[in-house]
């Protein structure tokens, strides 16, 4: 007897825009996250003099191009070198490499082996953090080169790194003919760079002029162009990066609302007036539609500040909530964890939604166990309704003006990399929840 197909499990949009998550982990920050991603190039230009160097500076826990990165154990699969020449490249670009970077130069193709095999090594070293496989074209089974195919064995990669939490990345080939796109010179059909989460391609200016640029495109990352010159050991160094402004992360966000908690103990305001006080000439780029999911995304360094959040809705509109803890307060206060988005599990009802006020107090996950959401949704020392205008809620000339907070490279994960930036005195942290 056929088991019965199960039902949708889906999740509202006011429950899901109250949810607490985790940004995604990055390997090297605001350049390669977990996920599977391909970095195409011209014969001969580089690419695996570029991979050995991401290797190894990663395993070393070293900087990327002034990026901090998340150090760990990396696997090297040089499928297309002896381990001779391996040798050779690493005296050139490292005087001593760690122990803690591997080197393979055979494997079994996709579907016949090699997902075992790289789970097998996972096992052993489960602090690996990224897997370099070099070339995609060797470890592909033989078969006609169709959207399907290579969308299928692509798939296979993508979701063993979704997995693990690990970064996977596939030199590949660019094709000779030139296009106004450089994305659409990757050699296959377009389900290689519909399947990745990121495409990197990198261009020499001219053959023997060891200047190129590295174009960059994907989920987690913004578009950029990185200039490079590749130095007498084989180093590609950076000359200049088209992203002038770094993003606000994590880091920036904590320490605008730390200052602007510093001169108050509680904001409740709508996200317009929340991204008026803390980037009021709006030259920080922090809009209304971003600063709630800044927020949700960064409660735990926001807690180890002393700082509450919550973000609900009140009378058709959506408030924020921040309340500067005592420390007298924090004693005997449980954590709200946000929630890692590959592990995140959406609510099993069946399809089925609930009546509601709109409130983000629907449950998530199992009902055994409150989540987050709901936690969020009726937390805090403010009864529903009681939204006051900022006019009213504080004097108009204490309003903190912005200062200048120091750039951060905060991410989720990174170890002594992704530790948050300090941003003055931390209190006890402290909660007001009411369940």
């Amino acid at each position: 007897m056929n088991e019965p197909i199960p039902k949708l499990r889906t999740v509202d949009g006011a429950a899901l825009m109250s949810q607490p998550l985790r940004p995604p982990n990055f390997v090297v920050d605001t350049l390669l996250s977990q996920g599977l991603h391909i970095l195409a190039g011209s014969p001969k230009v580089g690419r695996s003099w570029l991979a050995l160097w991401l290797a190894v500076t990663v395993a070393k826990g070293e900087s990327i191009w002034g990026m901090p990165v998340r150090q760990g154990t990396t696997l090297y699969l040089c499928l297309e070198d002896s381990v001779l020449r391996i040798q050779n490249r690493l005296f050139e670009i490292t005087e001593d490499a760690p122990d803690s970077v591997h080197f393979c130069t055979d494997c079994a193709p996709i579907g016949q082996g090699l997902e075992e095999q790289v789970e097998h090594f996972l096992a052993q070293y489960p602090d690996t953090v990224l897997v370099i496989v070099d070339t995609l074209q060797m470890i592909r089974p033989v078969h006609d080169a169709t959207y399907a195919n290579d969308y299928r064995d692509l798939s296979v990669l993508k979701r063993m790194a979704d997995r693990h939490g690990i970064a996977i990345l596939l030199i590949h080939h660019l094709r000779k003919e030139k296009a106004a796109d450089v994305f659409c010179r990757i050699s296959g059909t377009t389900a290689i760079s519909g399947a990745v989460d990121s495409s990197f391609t990198l261009v020499e200016e001219r053959r023997g002029t060891a200047r190129a640029k590295l174009t960059c495109i994907g989920r987690d990352i913004e578009y950029r162009e990185l200039e490079l010159q590749r130095n007498v050991e084989n180093v590609w160094e950076l000359v200049s990066d088209s992203r002038e402004q770094l993003a606000l992360g994590e880091g920036r966000i904590v320490c605008l609302l730390s200052e602007l908690m510093g001169r108050q103990k509680t904001f409740i305001g709508t996200p317009t007036e929340l991204s008026k006080q803390i980037d009021p000439d709006g030259v920080g780029g922090i809009t209304p539609k971003k600063v709630s999911r800044m927020i949700l995304q960064s409660l735990d360094a926001l807690r180890e500040r002393g700082i509450t959040a919550v973000v609900r809705r009140s009378n058709g509109k959506r408030i924020v909530e921040l309340h500067r803890a005592e420390s007298a307060d924090a004693e005997g206060v449980p954590d709200i964890d946000p929630i890692d988005p590959a592990a995140a599990t959406l609510p099993a009802n069946n399809g089925e939604t609930g009546a509601g006020d709109g409130e983000s107090d629907r449950k998530m996950g199992s009902p055994a166990k409150p989540s987050a959401a709901v936690l969020l949704g009726r937390g805090g020392s403010t009864e529903r309704g009681s939204f006051r205008p900022l006019s009213e809620a504080m004097d108009a000339q204490s309003l903190p003006t912005r200062g200048q907070a120091e750039p951060s490279s905060d991410f989720v994960g990174l170890g002594s990399a992704g530790k948050p930036a300090h941003c003055g005195q931390k209190p006890t942290p402290t909660f007001e929840l009411e369940v």
